[in-house]
């Protein structure tokens, strides 16, 4: 029995499960900031342009059917707002400081700078030879 308790240890102690559990606890904490950010800030900031906090009162019937499209606007209103907000706060300044590659699938031709495929061992625009 000691030995199936070391191995659970030794699992629990393992650097990918502890690095993943970091990464778990760190992105539920940015989820609540951009959540604050949407709702605090950028919700305020639609109705203020459409007059409307929230577009969850809006509908349309047909046939005795009701279509409730303006759940579906505040859930499009939030999904893009919080896209840009990554996009702009997390991804763009993680490129500037070279946290995460432009690009994965081109490299840089060393001779005349321009953006090759990874793959390619000769640059198509100046024909230098990449190693």
């Amino acid at each position: 029995m000691p030995q199936l308790v070391q191995d659970f240890r030794g699992f629990l102690m393992q650097g990918n499960l502890i690095a993943l559990a970091v990464a778990f606890v760190m992105g539920t904490a940015f989820a609540a900031l951009v959540n604050a950010l949407v709702a605090d800030l950028i919700t305020p900031m639609v109705a203020a342009i459409f007059g409307q906090p929230s577009f969850s009162g809006l509908s349309f019937e047909v046939n005795g059917s009701e279509f409730l499209y303006g759940h579906f606007l505040n859930a499009l209103i939030t999904f893009l707002s919080i896209a840009a907000a990554i996009f702009f706060f997390v991804l763009k300044p993680a490129q500037r400081v070279g946290l995460v590659p432009l690009d994965p699938d081109t490299k840089g031709c060393p001779r005349c700078t321009s953006a090759i495929p990874a793959a390619a061992t000769r640059c198509p625009q100046c024909t230098a030879d990449i190693a």
